[in-house]
C-alpha cells in the first residue's frame, strides 16, 4: 500500500472514529465466521461490526457455518490458521453448553480458541400466558414460586427443545427455586412462544428481543428478567435474583474468537478495534433493535467469563439431564 492509499484509509477510519492498526489491514479479506444460518439476529450484529471495522482491516466477509448447534461453525475456525484473519463469533451455545449437551463436540472451547471480546448481551425474560397468571393471581416471582410449591407438578414451561437456553433456564429456576415444574419442548422458538400464547404452556424463558412485542401489547404477562441486572429495554422489570432467587443469572452472549496460537500482539489489536467499535454510538443503538447490550471488555477477562461459563453451565446441563448424541 503506498503512502497516499494508506492516508486515505486512515482518513476513512478516523472518520468512522477507529483507530488504524498497522499490520491488521491485509490483501487476503478477514473472515468472521457466523455458526448459525443468516438472517439471525447474531448474523445481523455481526455484520453491523463487520462493516464498522472494515475502514481498518480491509475487506471483512461474514461467512455463515451452520450446523449441530454451532458446533461446525466453531470446529472450522478451531482449526484455521492462526493469523488473525479468520475469526469466530462464539456464543453460549458454543462455549458454554454444547461442551456438556453433546455426547461429543469436535473443538475444545477452552483451549482450541484465543478470545477476543466479548461482543453482547441479551436479557431473557420470564414470561406467563397471560390468563394463566391472571387466574392463578401471579403477578411477581414470589407468586409464581409460592404457587408452585403448593402445587408440584401443575404447572410447565416450553422452550425450543431440550438443551435450549430456555429449557436450561427453567432447569436452573427449578433448582434455585426448589419447585416442580413440567419441561415441554418445541421444535424451536417460535413455535415455543406460539404453544405460550395459545395456552399450551403457561410460562417460558424467553428471548427479551422476541417477546418484547408480545409483551408490551399485553399478550403476554412479564415477571423478570433472568439477567444480573435490569434490562435498559425494560427497566421496570425486576431480576429474578432481586425477586428472591439470589445470583440467578442466565443470558445469551456472544463474543469473538481466534484460534489458539494466534500472536498475543494481534489478538490485542483485534481488542482494541473491536472495542472502539463496540463503544461507538451507532453500533450501540443498532444493536438496541435487538435488546442487545454491548459488553466489551479484555482478552484475559474475557476468558475467565468462558471458563465460568462453561462450569456454570456443567452443573445446569447435567441436572436437566439433556443430551444430545
Amino acid at each position: 500500500m503506498d503512502r497516499r492509499e494508506w492516508m486515505r484509509q486512515a482518513a476513512l477510519v478516523a472518520a468512522a472514529g477507529l483507530a488504524p492498526f498497522p499490520g491488521l489491514a491485509q490483501a487476503r479479506p478477514t473472515k468472521i465466521v457466523v455458526p448459525y444460518p443468516a438472517g439471525g439476529p447474531l448474523d445481523a450484529m455481526t455484520r453491523v461490526l463487520a462493516e464498522k471495522v472494515k475502514d481498518a482491516l480491509g475487506t471483512v466477509i461474514v461467512e455463515n457455518r451452520a450446523g449441530a448447534g454451532g458446533n461446525l461453525g466453531a470446529d472450522y475456525v478451531a482449526k484455521s490458521q492462526p493469523d488473525g484473519q479468520t475469526l469466530l463469533v462464539g456464543a453460549v451455545a458454543t462455549h458454554a453448553i454444547n461442551p456438556w449437551l453433546y455426547a461429543r463436540i469436535p473443538y475444545d472451547p477452552i483451549r482450541d480458541f484465543a478470545p477476543i471480546t466479548l461482543v453482547a448481551r441479551v436479557p431473557n425474560v420470564l414470561v406467563m400466558n397471560v390468563e394463566t397468571a391472571e387466574r392463578l393471581r401471579i403477578r411477581t416471582v414470589q407468586d409464581l414460586v409460592a404457587y408452585a410449591r403448593k402445587n408440584p407438578g401443575r404447572l410447565n414451561y416450553g422452550s425450543g427443545g431440550n438443551g435450549s437456553a430456555g429449557h436450561l433456564a427453567g432447569e436452573m429456576f427449578k433448582t434455585q427455586a426448589k419447585v416442580s415444574m413440567v419441561h415441554i419442548p418445541y421444535a424451536g422458538g417460535a413455535p415455543a412462544q406460539l404453544g405460550l400464547l395459545s395456552g399450551q404452556v403457561d410460562l417460558n424463558f424467553d428471548n427479551l428481543a422476541t417477546a418484547a412485542a408480545n409483551i408490551r401489547a399485553g399478550k403476554l404477562k412479564a415477571l423478570a428478567v433472568t439477567t444480573s441486572e435490569r434490562a435498559s429495554a425494560m427497566p421496570e422489570l425486576p431480576t429474578i435474583a432481586e425477586s428472591g432467587l439470589s445470583g440467578f443469572a442466565v443470558d445469551t452472549w456472544f463474543g469473538l474468537f481466534a484460534p489458539a496460537g494466534t500472536p498475543a500482539e494481534t489478538v490485542q489489536r483485534l481488542n482494541q478495534l473491536f472495542v472502539t467499535a463496540l463503544q461507538s454510538p451507532d453500533v450501540r443503538q443498532r444493536f438496541s433493535a435487538f435488546m442487545a447490550e454491548p459488553a466489551p471488555t479484555t482478552p484475559a477477562r474475557f476468558a475467565d467469563f468462558v471458563r465460568a461459563e462453561l462450569a456454570k453451565y456443567e452443573k445446569v446441563v447435567k441436572a436437566s439431564g439433556a443430551k444430545i448424541d
